[in-house]
């Protein structure tokens, strides 16, 4: 999909950096309140103070700027690394940006609506959001397998997305909240012996903060 910002010759207004910064934490904001459904760019100028004119001449549909928004969320370029496959997992879903996050999530939770109804939104979401999440996870693993705290012949096609996918299941469908501890759970009761070199348990990975 072509954004307007790629289109040669579209005239974009002078939105840019902390303002243009503002706009899309703001979106985020209306997201997490509303839902996409209910989330209109009228409501997001009221909130964040511009005319609807300016912000329909720089993101010309509100998927578009559901997409920038989710962007310019502060990501990690490179995968956790604590040194353990387990530190790494509980660095990489706990806390700001992670499954305890209870503002990522209502963002998470109010995409899915886009996503099953809107198809150029979540192509673009999938390849542009998704995606990239994904690699730093698989990367994750990868290392802790050239460590040898994997086995060689482990599925990672099946396990890598097994945590947060137990987590959001956890989540969306059972209406629990996810917590650190939740996380830990996972982490050491299905992760970890999923992975585990054969005829080393999978509890020898597992460092004393399980007991925190």
């Amino acid at each position: 999909m072509i954004r307007p910002s790629q289109l040669p010759g579209l005239h974009r207004p002078r939105i840019e950096g902390d303002r243009e910064l503002e706009i899309l934490t703001t979106t985020l904001d209306v997201l997490a309140e509303s839902g996409y459904d209910r989330l209109t760019m009228d409501a997001v100028a009221s909130r964040a103070r511009v005319s609807k004119a300016t912000l329909y001449r720089r993101w010309r549909t509100k998927a578009n700027l559901v997409i920038d928004a989710l962007l310019a969320q502060k990501e990690p370029s490179a995968p956790a690394d604590t040194g353990s496959l387990r530190g790494d997992l509980l660095a990489t879903f706990c806390g700001m940006g992670g499954l305890t996050d209870a503002r990522q999530i209502a963002v998470l939770g109010s995409v899915v609506t886009a996503i099953t109804r809107d198809a150029e939104f979540a192509e673009v979401f999938r390849r542009d959001f998704i995606c990239p999440k994904a690699d730093l996870n698989m990367a994750i693993f990868e290392r802790a397998r050239e460590r040898g705290e994997i086995r060689p012949d482990a599925d990672l096609d099946v396990i890598v997305p097994a945590l947060p996918g137990i987590v959001l299941h956890q989540i969306f469908l059972l209406g629990e909240t996810s917590t650190t501890d939740l996380i830990r759970r996972v982490v050491d009761q299905v992760i970890l012996p999923a992975v585990a070199v054969r005829g080393a348990p999978a509890e020898s990975q597992i460092g004393s903060e399980t007991k925190d």
